[in-house]
């Protein structure tokens, strides 16, 4: 250990108020609790506690002026020997002196800035989030809403259901979840949106997509039926000679975006739908059509 005045950046002069003043400049400046991971540092403020236990006590403080003691604090003859000042707290002590084993630079910190030895108090922690999952119909989904949320805090919310919501979105709710602690503050309820299938809506994006089933008259001849669309029925073209799989669109009848507030639009895709018992009337009459227009719909795949 270097000599307890140079650590301390005095002169042997000093008064124990000008020792005091030097040791609380350094030790609020290396203290690790502002140098975390710092071994560099936490060394250095080891030293600089080291050095002013040592000359805060009058009789060792006099006895190093005398040339007595080194500056860890060991007997003349003895430095490195095992003795003396440990800041860490292991090994012997100074020859049986009160700076032994249990020796803590926290402890004389602590003395000067807390007035006496105290407990830290723990950092505040925020409380944990919750996350409960609420389940709902796709219109809602699709158009928003507000829904009732039952906490574990026994709280029941009403709920914002944004706008074309997303299965799996999450939605906080400030304040909500569970307890902080040592004064932090109260974690959030995150609500994870699922949405029930709708039994012929789906959705992409913004767009709606419907399957329509037709009749082979409709399909072949044409007709003008009522869809269902999210905001009700509507009247919509099918055009002659429609084949099934065919798509058509009805334009701003989907879901609103969330951030432009335009729509998407709604895509019709038509299914030929025959009768589901045989029909011998039918067949005969598309046999008869048949031999005289002689269609080939697969010759693009040969």
């Amino acid at each position: 250990m270097r000599d307890p005045y140079s650590v301390l950046g005095v002169p042997k002069s000093s008064s124990d108020d000008e020792l005091k003043k030097a040791y609380r400049s350094l030790a609020k400046k290396l203290h690790p609790d502002s140098n975390a991971g710092d071994e560099k540092i936490a060394e250095k403020f080891k030293e600089v506690s080291a050095a002013y236990a040592l000359l805060r006590d009058k009789d060792l403080r006099a006895r190093y002026d005398r040339g007595e003691i080194n500056p860890d604090g060991s007997e003349k003859g003895f430095a490195g020997g095992g003795g003396g000042f440990h800041p860490r707290g292991a090994g012997g002590g100074m020859g049986g002196g009160r700076f032994g084993a249990g020796f803590d630079p926290e402890e004389i910190f602590a003395s000067m800035f807390g007035g006496g030895r105290q407990q830290r108090q723990p950092r505040p922690q925020k409380g944990q989030d919750t996350v409960y999952q609420l389940r709902v119909d796709f219109l809602d989904a699709i158009k928003g809403g507000k829904k009732p949320v039952s906490l574990s805090n026994g709280k029941t919310l009403n709920v914002t259901i944004p706008e074309n919501v997303k299965e799996g979105q999450k939605i906080r709710l400030k304040g909500q979840g569970g307890e902080g602690q040592y004064g932090g503050p109260t974690g959030d309820a995150i609500i994870e949106i699922l949405i029930r299938p709708h039994k012929f809506f789906s959705c992409e994006g913004n767009d709606i997509h419907l399957d329509l089933p037709i009749t082979l008259e409709e399909a072949v001849t044409g007709a003008k039926v009522n869809i269902p669309t999210i905001d009700g029925k509507v009247a919509m073209t099918v055009p002659k000679g429609s084949s099934s799989g065919r798509t058509l669109r009805l334009k701003g009848k989907g879901a609103r975006d969330p951030k432009s507030g335009t729509r998407g639009d709604q895509y019709v895709k038509l299914q030929i739908m025959l009768p589901e018992s045989p029909d011998e009337t039918l067949e005969k009459a598309i046999r008869k059509w048949a031999k005289s227009k002689q269609q080939d719909v697969r010759s693009h795949m040969a």
